[in-house]
């Protein structure tokens, strides 16, 4: 999976919204179209950037598709997060040592 893909589809604030949604209860396009107030097209276009990225599927039911989010994206997700929540806690933080690589020691500011 690709955190990137993912993360780009998320970071457009309609289709992060959508993907809340979805992560209420599974829905259509027109449902959506008429949760959100855009157009059924647009909906669609975003439907397709999260399909691309691995973070929604669709269910055909006759003639509409239900789109769900992927159980495994979401676990992705959490477990992305979880690393950057126990690297950010394990950062040391002390800000009077410069920790650049590139600077020698004895060097001063």
């Amino acid at each position: 999976m690709e955190l990137d893909r993912m993360l780009k589809a998320l970071g457009e604030p309609m289709r992060l919204k959508i993907f809340l949604a979805l992560l209420e209860r599974k829905h259509c396009v027109r449902s959506l179209s008429k949760k959100f107030g855009i157009s059924e097209s647009a909906i669609s276009q975003h439907m397709k950037v999260m399909k691309d990225a691995g973070l929604v599927y669709g269910e055909k039911f006759g003639y509409h598709t239900h789109y769900l989010p992927l159980q495994d994206a979401v676990d992705f997700l959490s477990e992305q997060f979880e690393m950057m929540q126990t690297a950010s806690r394990n950062l040391d933080r002390d800000m009077t040592v410069c920790q650049c690589e590139y600077r020698r020691e004895g060097d001063r500011e």
